[in-house]
């Protein structure tokens, strides 16, 4: 928000200092300060308000040893999560990212998941809380429309290396979708690139690191790579978000969501680098 606000302000009235917020290390900066004020400061005060109003954790009976313990504990902590997540990211983030866009819904979806659990259980005096299978069906809605976004969007591509005297290789779906433009190394040599649309994952540790799901599409013959490859790419990013979000504990709520919101950040990092 006011990334755009300060650009619109250089570009019309030549606002002297505005030009900072282009550095993405000073948004980037201002940011981490104002997450921290946020979870430091007003963190507090709420823990304090949930504490007055008594809205504290439910707890199944397990048998565990100590589960008693967590009884009355402040639940629906995870708004500062949410809130050390948000503000910052409308305020210093370039809005028009498409990963951005991703990131901030997914949150707000994921949030709203683990509200209803929490609502559930402390306003509903549901032990239980939301049942699984909602869980998982909007786990999986989240994916199916990551999963898309990230396949369909334009502006979701992959940078490639032109070698001199050599044409860009290409794998089976993918398509050139800029001109070639060159960038200086850190000892000031050139080098020339372009933008590719693909569907590829980086994997860490390992020689040939990228794995294309369009090969992934080939096995099963040429002409299914068109329509299988958006099919095995959809299905991947939905067992990523649900696996990253199950295997946080989302059944403690919405404060689950910080790991769930991971996942996506992961898959828009890791999926298309």
């Amino acid at each position: 928000m006011l990334y755009h606000l300060f650009t619109y302000l250089r570009e019309q009235y030549g606002l002297f200092g505005a030009g900072i917020f282009y550095y993405i290390t000073f948004r980037a900066a201002m940011a981490i300060i104002l997450s921290l004020v946020i979870t430091t400061i007003i963190g507090k005060g709420l823990i304090a308000y949930l504490r007055r109003k008594q809205i504290g954790e439910t707890v199944r009976d397990l048998g565990l040893q100590g589960e008693a313990q967590k009884r009355g504990t402040p639940t629906m902590g995870g708004i500062i999560i949410i809130a050390a997540i948000l503000i910052p990211t409308l305020l210093f983030a370039k809005l028009t990212n498409v990963y951005i866009i991703l990131i901030l819904l997914s949150t707000v979806w994921l949030g709203l998941v683990g509200f209803l659990d929490d609502y559930i259980k402390v306003f509903k005096k549901n032990k239980e809380g939301l049942a699984g299978k909602f869980k998982i069906m909007g786990q999986v809605g989240l994916g199916i429309i990551i999963g898309l976004s990230l396949y369909y969007n334009d502006h979701v591509v992959i940078t490639r290396e032109v070698l001199p005297n050599q044409q860009v290789l290409y794998n089976q779906a993918e398509e050139q979708v800029s001109q070639p433009f060159t960038r200086k190394d850190q000892f000031g040599k050139e080098h020339t690139y372009v933008h590719i649309k693909s569907v590829t994952t980086t994997i860490p540790f390992v020689k040939s690191h990228e794995m294309s799901y369009s090969k992934i599409a080939g096995w099963f013959g040429t002409g299914a790579v068109g329509w299988l490859t958006p099919l095995v790419y959809v299905l991947v990013v939905i067992f990523i978000i649900t696996a990253v979000s199950n295997g946080a504990n989302i059944t403690d709520g919405i404060d689950g969501l910080a790991t769930g919101v991971s996942a996506i950040i992961g898959i828009c990092l890791g999926v298309f680098a």
